[in-house]
């Protein structure tokens, strides 16, 4: 059994350092193809929206306080409204949404 963990944990090792390092070592020119820099430039966030958009919904005890709270969220943070700000005011719209819910 530890053998085969330790075989697991060098092979995701490798894994690891070739998807960092190939890129380094193939592309030595800088890119100039217009599509895929703005395809590079967009995917940390694409990646970040796929991870939290589902956690936001599914993290409280029902799907509508979650998207209640995802829509507020959306809307202060477009008005330009500062994190902590927007934080609170999502946590409060879970609380309310959540308190109404079970009356």
């Amino acid at each position: 059994m530890k053998h085969n963990l330790m075989v697991y944990i060098l092979l995701s090792g490798l894994v690891s350092y070739l998807i960092r390092v190939l890129p380094l070592t193939l592309i030595r020119k800088p890119i100039r193809s217009r599509f895929i820099r703005s395809f590079l430039y967009y995917v940390p966030y694409a990646t970040l929206a796929v991870m939290t958009f589902p956690a936001i919904i599914t993290s409280t005890a029902s799907p509508v306080s979650g998207a209640i709270a995802l829509g507020a969220g959306i809307v202060l943070a477009w008005n330009g409204k500062s994190l902590p700000f927007v934080a609170a005011v999502c946590c409060a719209a879970v609380f309310v949404t959540e308190l109404l819910m079970g009356l």
